[in-house]
């Protein structure tokens, strides 16, 4: 019986240590890691202004064209866009004397990635105190040697006629937050990727040029 007993522990050992081993394997197979370089964004109303931190206008009013005017200007509702500057790196980057170098196997293509927004005093309920986390799709590959720069959408033009940024339209209220994009690819070889970034996104009725 005594047999018996130390045998079952054994093997709930072992289980318990392959599971452990498993999980290790399936989250570092890859001998590559992607760094964030850079993370900023711009606002809807003005695409190629791009930095950091992102004054996110909730409300912009239109006076062109047709049929906005100054004396009529059109509520509109601009998504905000988010640029990444990516680099990838070898877990194992060899000597000074032999360096290694990364292979075509070794490009991470990126498929997906989520934003989450914080807050600083841990008023954190989605659609309350910030707007809803999202997933959304995306497509690129970061190659060895230099960087990649690649854009996507960093706030919803729908979060803004949500709880509770719609609110800032009348309000005069200013919601500071924490963005964090985590990137989610694979390399060519299908082990998976991930890579991360934050920054400050601050949403209010702004002043429109």
């Amino acid at each position: 019986m005594r047999t018996t007993l130390f045998r079952s522990l054994g093997c709930v050992g072992l289980a318990v240590l392959v599971s452990g081993c498993g999980d290790v394997a399936r989250l570092g197979r890859s001998p590559v890691q992607v760094a964030t370089i850079l993370l900023q964004a711009a606002p809807g109303s003005n695409p190629s202004q791009f930095g950091n931190p992102l004054l996110s206008d909730v409300e912009t009013l239109l006076t062109t064209p047709a049929p906005c005017t100054p004396q009529a200007p059109c509520a509109t509702f601009f998504n905000d866009l988010g640029q990444i500057t990516m680099a990838l790196l070898l877990k194992n980057p060899g000597t000074v004397a032999t360096p290694n170098a990364p292979s075509l196997l070794n490009q991470v293509t990126f498929t997906r990635y989520r934003v989450e927004y914080t807050r600083t005093d841990g008023r954190n309920v989605q659609g309350v105190d910030v707007p809803f986390a999202f997933d959304s799709a995306v497509t690129f590959t970061v190659s060895a040697g230099g960087t990649s720069t690649n854009g996507f959408e960093l706030v919803r033009n729908i979060a803004k006629r949500e709880a509770p940024l719609l609110a800032l339209r009348t309000s005069g209220v200013i919601i500071s937050t924490i963005a964090e994009v985590t990137f989610y690819g694979k390399d060519q070889t299908g082990s998976e990727v991930t890579a991360s970034g934050r920054m400050a996104v601050n949403f209010g009725n702004f002043a429109d040029q």
